[in-house]
């Protein structure tokens, strides 16, 4: 009796582990969550070196703290500022010193406004004194203090404003702002998502004068969206938005001197018909301003230096290219300012000195790999810090050089994603890595020699959550497409047979410089794939030509015919695919958001004998409809290069639509507007193409909020079991 109550025990435990093992992601899981990772918010390394700061927030007691911590000993040093603390604030949920770290400027609420700005309501803690200080009473934009923390300038409705922290007084620096027609300082719809910036002005180093552009949209064509909220009849937002060809704003630089409260123009010896000033930044003179100049072309590129004392400008760098130059944030001023600044010149990106007069001292790093971030300079030790795939293009590490191109070491060992964040004085960074088969991982190091120091975060728990789960390796590979190795991803069925065939879904993005395929740990759309590898199908990403991290040829291949080669790519590679004969090439499928949902249509539309169904989300559907920078930077204007933007849009290519094809859009997108959707809509209408669809009310180019992300998942798994799977698992709720 005993034998047998023991081998029923064994039996029970053996049943339960392989049914642990054996647990299926669900959609909701993936979306409430419980999938997310631990990490270190709004991470800040002390100017001392020895320490940092990090956010914390206890959800028991709903209170926000700043901590700072040994980097030796990762022990809490000490509690900062607490809002138990602050009678003036209920809590806070971001933070930022000044140069000086005297002070410290806490974000209490915010709402957006586009995909980076906000208006946020904001407070300064002065550190020594306790004391709090409330910015204004108005949601304002980009508050910024000054580096001797005494003042702190601001944008409210479009134009830029100092408060003086001493006196309480505040000056409105500029009068003309007007919605949709004069911006002072923060930068208009395009530049913000396309330059990625929202601050267009900055302080010099002696914190008496603010550099700022200004924008003028009048004559930007106007965008209309109907928001369709909760009440009984809708509003409209309306925002300058410049299509690809259509007028930009104009912008011109100005000076504030906070003195004199002098306010003017500053002009270049050159002129620039219909160009940008993507970036501006005060070099360590405190009289000398760096300002880059770009053609509306985007393939060149000047840096310039003004002497605002004397009032005379000088071009120190000029770069060409036959495509476009990529504008980055990676100009680095030295105490001699001298200059680092990264550039594709020799075919690759990489890091370049300067001096301060523009002559090339050296180029720092040289290969056929690419530096992928720049994380600055230790002038102590005459070294450089970066972030390369030198290691494999889907990997990336930390490495150290001399200024003068020598002595490069590998400073992380782990293959995969390896990213740093040093110490001010870089004596040690800590290091976020991650790989296909690792979630995130902060660990201490020093930076002379990359060695290990301490463990700070493992997400060891959510890697034993996952155990129990049916968990595919992610394998990476080599596709020969069109003459090109493209990298590859496959995530096959756990019980994957190689005698039979499984329907093939294909993802992927495909946009001038991108990169899906890269051995790093699972965002949400990975868990998803997973459960779709769980229900019995095959899961791959390929990319193709025009992606990033290969150099600049591969990446500029496409330039003037977006959409051509990088469809090719999609197109072949599903035909290699589907020849294998595990793979059911009655049922290849594909799909993609935004870029990748251009893309995911074309392929539908243009490999009608290959593809059997296309999901696209938010695509663009004629670059006509875009918007100027982005557009021209590939493409040129469609008055000079019509043929490159109707050829490959796929609102052009309706009739040769065979299979099942699903459109989702959000009506609020700002982004990719819903017009890409609508017009084609009505030309799969006129061509007598059936076709289902989707749009998400009043949701942006994310489509998220409240159930909605769970909702679109949902809809998007239903169609594929639908179309290439066993529509018997459909879900209904």
């Amino acid at each position: 009796m005993k034998i047998k109550h023991l081998t029923a025990i064994v039996a029970f435990l053996m049943t339960t582990l392989v049914f642990c093992q054996d647990k299926q992601i669900t959609l909701e899981e993936i979306w409430s969550g419980q999938f997310r990772t631990e990490g270190m918010q709004a991470l800040h390394s002390m100017a001392n070196g020895k320490q940092y700061s990090v956010l914390n927030f206890n959800r028991q007691n709903r209170t926000s703290t700043i901590d700072i911590y040994d980097y030796v000993t990762l022990e809490k040093v000490k509690t900062l500022v607490s809002s138990a603390d602050i009678a003036e604030i209920q809590g806070f949920f971001d933070y930022k010193f000044n140069s000086d770290e005297s002070k410290l400027i806490l974000t209490t609420q915010s709402q957006p406004v586009f995909r980076r700005s906000t208006l946020g309501e904001y407070y300064i803690y002065d550190i020594a004194t306790k004391k709090v200080t409330k910015v204004s009473d108005q949601l304002v934009q980009e508050p910024t203090l000054s580096p001797d923390g005494t003042k702190i300038a601001y944008g409210f409705e479009n134009n830029l404003y100092v408060k003086d922290l001493t006196s309480g007084t505040v000056e409105q620096i500029t009068t003309d702002g007007e919605k949709n027609k004069i911006i002072n300082g923060i930068t208009d719809w395009v530049y913000e998502e396309e330059f990625s910036f929202v601050r267009a002005f900055d302080w010099s180093a002696d914190s008496k004068q603010i550099a700022f552009i200004r924008f003028d949209e009048t004559d930007v064509p106007e965008f209309s969206m109907d928001v369709y909220g909760s009440e009984l009849y809708p509003t409209q937002h309306v925002f300058k938005y410049p299509k690809a060809g259509e007028a930009n704003s104009k912008v011109s630089l100005h000076l504030y001197n906070v003195t004199s409260k002098k306010l003017e123009e500053l002009k270049v010896n050159k002129t620039y018909k219909d160009f940008y000033i993507p970036r501006l930044e005060w070099t360590n003179e405190a009289n000398v301003l760096s300002v880059q100049y770009m053609n509306r072309h985007q393939n060149e590129l000047d840096l310039w230096m003004f002497n605002t004392k004397t009032m005379d400008a000088k071009k120190v760098l000029a770069e060409k290219d036959k495509a476009y130059i990529d504008v980055t944030f990676n100009l680095t001023f030295l105490k001699d300012n001298s200059f680092i600044w990264t550039s594709e010149l020799d075919g690759f990106n990489h890091i370049y000195h300067y001096n301060k007069d523009g002559k090339l001292i050296n180029q720092v790093t040289t290969g056929d790999w690419e530096v992928t971030d720049y994380y600055g300079f230790n002038e102590k030790a005459n070294t450089i810090y970066f972030q390369s795939t030198e290691n494999g293009s889907i990997n990336r590490d930390v490495y150290s050089i001399k200024l003068n191109g020598k002595n490069k070491k590998r400073l992380t060992q782990k293959t995969g994603t390896n990213s740093a964040s040093f110490s001010a004085d870089f004596t040690y960074f800590i290091n976020t890595f991650s790989n296909a088969n690792t979630p995130q991982q902060y660990t201490l190091h020093r930076a002379k020699t990359g060695e290990l120091l301490k463990k700070i975060i493992d997400n060891k728990a959510l890697a034993e959550q996952l155990e129990d789960y049916m968990i595919s390796e992610k394998e990476f590979s080599t596709i020969s497409v069109n003459g090109n190795a493209l990298n590859m991803w496959t995530i096959k069925p756990k019980d994957f047979d190689a005698t039979k065939q499984y329907p093939l879904f294909m993802y992927q993005y495909s946009g001038p410089g991108s990169q899906q395929v890269a051995n790093r740990w699972n965002g949400a759309n990975d868990y998803w794939y997973q459960m779709l590898a769980q229900e019995g199908y095959i899961v791959v990403c390929i990319d193709g030509r025009g992606t990033g991290f290969k150099g600049a040829d591969f990446k500029k291949v496409t330039q003037n015919e977006l959409g051509k080669y990088e469809v090719e790519d999609q197109i072949e590679a599903a035909k290699q695919l589907g020849e294998r004969n595990y793979i059911d090439a009655s049922r290849i499928g594909i799909w993609g958001w935004s870029y990748g949902g251009f893309m995911s249509s074309n392929a539908l539309f243009k490999g009608n004998d290959v593809f059997k169904m296309a999901i696209a989300v938010a695509p663009v559907t004629s670059w006509r409809f875009y918007d100027s920078i982005y557009t021209e930077r590939y493409m040129t204007t469609p008055q000079e290069n019509a043929s490159g933007y109707d050829d490959n849009s796929p609102i052009n290519h309706v009739d040769k639509l065979k299979g099942d094809f699903l459109l989702i859009h959000g009506s609020g997108d700002d982004n990719v507007h819903v017009q890409n959707t609508m017009r084609m809509v009505e030309a799969l209408i006129q061509a007598d193409k059936q076709f289902e669809w989707m749009i998400y009310p009043d949701k942006n180019h994310g489509i998220y909020g409240g159930n909605t992300r769970l909702h679109l998942y949902k809809k998007m798994t239903n169609f594929i079991h639908s179309t290439l799977g066993d529509s018997s698992k459909a879900s209904k709720n």
